[in-house]
């Protein structure tokens, strides 16, 4: 039984540290080795009143309209490892354990709370608003993994960005405390990390926690200290210190660059888990700037190639990053649950398993491939810098087929 939660990383990085006014956001998605992830773009649409979502387990209320959104997730799954809405809101989430333990009934998945807090939220600040209100109504619980003989159940925290300010929003249960971000370097992980910082909690949660005897009310409040088991509360982050050290230079490159590593433990590649997608954002704090989305689409990122995506009306869709879909066969769908997995990959997916036993069997042409594709990268990245310093306002027409143009490319050096 995998206990601990994957050790996933999120960052973001604000002026002074990130480069001329630009708000850096990223995140490895740290998952169970062999689920494959897609990269999924859903258009802002109109709902009818009365009309419901249907979340990975449940249902729930829709909203009149919903953000056009575009998610890395799991294939199996309705919601988002992370993601980012058309009025640059981003938001990514870690499992995280606590001195509670998590549901295994059947709720709103910390992922699908990201897909929810997107959709529904034009601000990181209505963001976590959404979401603590629906964990209130809804609660959190369920299955984290496409595992029909365990089940694996977590709580949640997120890191939720947008160009002017950040939350990291940290729960147990429906309890929740939140800190304010607006300057420097902050990195989040698989374990708690808020302290006495706290700029929004939920209204019961000092009375609930003297209540558990965790909390006697003459000491500082310290949210880690009180919601961790004993052992767990950790300083986690050794991508933090790589951020830092850009002095005041963080790009979408030097995100790139933290999340490509090894050695420092953010680009995970253990026993049972790996680096299945990874996600760097930059959001221009000048809103006359489009906000720029790169995503990988393919597991471990010093592998893979960071593709940029732009919202703009009528973006061009990219099924080859879409996962098979099964409708209502799905064994996710059925219940009891996961009782067989489906082949769940996708082109690109596929098109990476290749190169990868070419990159393990022929060193030679295996890094030759690799050098080629950091390459197209880097092409990406300066026409994405061209765009963040022209004076003229960006024509839609010229990166409606963005993504799809960096996929596309991609497929054609592996065949």
């Amino acid at each position: 039984r995998m206990a601990a939660a994957p050790p996933s990383y999120c960052f973001v990085a604000f002026p002074p540290c990130s480069r001329d006014g630009l708000v850096v956001f990223g995140k490895n998605s740290a998952r169970p080795r062999d689920e494959v992830q897609e990269v999924v773009y859903f258009a802002a649409a109109e709902h009818d009143p009365g009309s419901k979502v249907e979340c990975t387990y449940i249902e729930i209320e829709q909203v009149p309209k919903t953000h056009a959104v575009v998610l890395s997730r799991p294939s199996w799954l309705w919601g988002a490892e992370m993601g980012a809405n058309e009025h640059g809101v981003c938001v990514a989430n870690e499992a995280v354990v606590t001195r509670e333990p998590a549901s295994e009934s059947e709720a709103l998945l910390g992922m699908d709370l990201v897909r929810l807090g997107l959709e529904r939220g034009a601000t990181a600040k209505e963001a976590l608003d959404v979401i603590v209100a629906l964990l209130e109504e809804h609660g959190q619980g369920g299955n984290y993994y496409e595992d029909g003989s365990s089940c694996h159940t977590f709580q949640s925290a997120f890191l939720i960005v947008d160009r002017n300010e950040a939350w990291i929003l940290e729960t147990s249960g429906k309890y929740w405390a939140a800190e304010k971000i607006t300057e420097g370097v902050k990195c989040i992980c698989n374990q708690l990390s808020l302290t006495t910082k706290i700029d929004a909690e939920h209204p019961e949660l000092r009375n609930y926690v003297k209540s558990q005897g965790w909390w006697n009310g003459d000491s500082d409040f310290n949210f880690s200290e009180v919601f961790s088991l004993a052992d767990d509360h950790l300083a986690c982050c050794s991508g933090r210190e790589s951020l830092e050290k850009q002095g005041g230079d963080v790009s979408a490159q030097a995100m790139i660059d933290v999340l490509r590593d090894k050695d420092s433990g953010v680009c995970v590649d253990s026993e049972s888990f790996l680096t299945t997608a990874s996600i760097v954002s930059v959001l221009p704090q000048d809103p006359s700037f489009p906000c720029i989305h790169y995503f990988t689409g393919t597991p471990d990122p010093s592998r893979s190639i960071f593709k940029p995506f732009i919202f703009v009306d009528d973006v061009k869709l990219v099924p080859k990053v879409q996962s098979p879909s099964f409708g209502n066969d799905d064994p996710a769908k059925k219940i009891p649950r996961f009782q067989e997995k489906p082949d769940r990959r996708h082109e690109l997916y596929k098109a990476h398993e290749w190169a990868r036993s070419l990159l393990e069997n022929d060193q030679d042409k295996g890094q030759k491939l690799m050098r080629i594709m950091l390459d197209l990268e880097k092409q990406g990245l300066e026409a994405m810098e061209d765009i963040l310093s022209r004076t003229e306002i960006l024509d839609p027409a010229e990166v409606v087929d963005l993504f799809y143009d960096c996929v596309d490319t991609e497929l054609k050096f592996f065949k």
